[in-house]
């Protein structure tokens, strides 16, 4: 039975507002940085990475945002438009700004970090005058990126993006999609993120991402269902809370909450997982799933996407997370919890 409903008038399946970058990940690996000779270059960004996701999977995906008027930003707009993603609400930024960078880092078989450079972003800069009414009020789904709401004037735009999608009923994800070096303040940020928070029908965050919304510290006694509790009562529908390598927490508003635990796969990289997780429970939401299968298309993409080099190159097929699933189905079960039950 499907737990959340919409509107099948709407042409488009997913819109996203948001950031998408540039990654450059090491051919040879294994080793620092400053080590390394040679990188691949893949599209980046958390919703960057979701909207291919979205779309490997099948469904029809718009892309709102503003890409670096060279050639890194015509590769983005190239690599979109070969897969059939809208780019019709793209723009390029008309000040010099540049697409941001991302260097990973796999140092070692169980280390992996990124450098990013992230000052003077063209993603930044789309504005409310970019956001169109029309086009999201034809969409099933908006998804905002918690990463946009951290300067103008793409924090209007999201803001105002989201107020056209509730006046014409479109279902909106939070993706909250912390990213440190954007903001200012953790309090300016607990400012922004609650304020979403209140006025989606879906949140997807790790715990730590809702400690921040909440401007709780990280040894907070305050429970995994309490915070869902917060954010059902102004009006969402799920709440996922994610805890790494101890799985996921899905809480919905019919007061049913399911975990699913991670698989115990050998990692290639740490980052790319949560992106892989959102596209693949956007999909299964879309098909109409319950809680617990949506569950588990999002986690089996998350571990085929962190055992590949790239994240937005690495998304799957429905039909390749379904042999997934069925390959490692001794190892991934749903449990369902009781609601004040902690992992």
């Amino acid at each position: 039975m499907a737990v959340i409903e919409f509107d099948q008038t709407k042409s488009r399946d997913l819109v996203l507002i948001g950031r998408v970058t540039i990654d450059f990940n090491p051919n040879e690996l294994n080793r620092t940085l400053d080590r390394v000779e040679t990188f691949s270059m893949y599209l980046g960004g958390s919703p960057g990475n979701m909207a291919v996701g979205v779309n490997k999977l099948g469904k029809n995906v718009g892309f709102i945002g503003c890409v670096s008027n060279d050639q890194f930003g015509t590769f983005i707009l190239n690599y979109f438009k070969e897969r059939k993603i809208d780019i019709s609400q793209m723009v390029r930024a008309q000040h010099g700004e540049n697409l941001g960078l991302t260097f990973t880092e796999i140092s070692s078989p169980t280390d992996s970090q990124i450098l990013m450079y992230r000052n003077g972003v063209a993603d930044l800069q789309i504005s409310p005058q970019d956001v169109s009414e029309k086009y999201i009020a034809d969409s099933k789904i908006l998804l905002v990126s918690g990463t946009a709401l951290a300067a103008s004037p793409s924090r209007e735009a999201c803001l105002l993006a989201v107020q056209y999608a509730k006046k014409h009923g479109v279902k909106v994800i939070f993706d909250i999609d912390y990213r440190e070096y954007t903001w200012k303040s953790k309090e300016e940020l607990a400012i922004y993120y609650s304020l979403l928070g209140k006025m989606s029908d879906i949140i997807i965050g790790s715990r730590e991402e809702f400690n921040l919304m909440e401007n709780i510290s990280e040894d907070s006694k305050i429970a995994d269902h309490e915070l869902a509790d917060t954010y059902i009562a102004h009006g969402n529908q799920i709440v996922i809370i994610k805890h790494g390598k101890k799985g996921s927490i899905a809480y919905s508003a019919d007061k049913n909450a399911y975990k699913i635990d991670s698989y115990n796969i050998k990692l290639l990289k740490s980052f790319g997982g949560g992106d892989a997780y959102g596209s693949a429970f956007v999909y299964g939401l879309l098909e109409g799933w319950s809680l617990p299968e949506a569950l588990k298309y999002a986690t089996a993409h998350a571990a085929m996407v962190v055992a590949s080099h790239s994240c937005s190159n690495a998304m799957q097929t429905a039909e390749q997370i379904r042999d997934f699933i069925e390959k490692h189905k001794e190892e991934q079960v749903v449990t369902k919890l009781d609601w004040s039950e902690k992992i």
